[in-house]
């Protein structure tokens, strides 16, 4: 089995229309293969104080490091902050990894 050079991107936004643009530009650039997308409730501290609010998680399968060319696509669709977490895979499927592949056949490394 051929080692898995891919990862899986973890990005949060506001809105479920900004998660589908930023999906969907990634595709377009071919930046990734594959988008997810759900909604999810986030808690969290802001200026010492718990909030509660709604939020939509964005999975992007791409190549690994590419997560500076990401943070371009989202820095052109939203202005706030928010989380975009690298994790890289250690083993994935071999009929997805062979898809993949085909699939990735621009190089961003350079």
């Amino acid at each position: 089995m051929q080692r898995a050079e891919i990862a899986l991107y973890y990005l949060t936004f506001a809105t479920l229309e900004e998660a589908q643009a930023v999906a969907y530009e990634l595709l377009r650039q071919k930046i990734a293969v594959c988008t997810n997308w759900f909604p999810i409730t986030c808690a969290y501290l802001w200026e010492g104080e718990i909030h509660r609010e709604s939020e939509t998680v964005l999975i992007v399968k791409a190549r690994a490091g590419m997560r500076h060319f990401i943070e371009e696509v989202v820095r052109q669709h939203i202005d706030y902050t928010q989380f975009i977490g690298e994790l890289p895979l250690t083993d994935v499927n071999e009929a997805f990894l062979n898809w993949f592949f085909r699939e990735m056949v621009e190089d961003y490394s350079s």
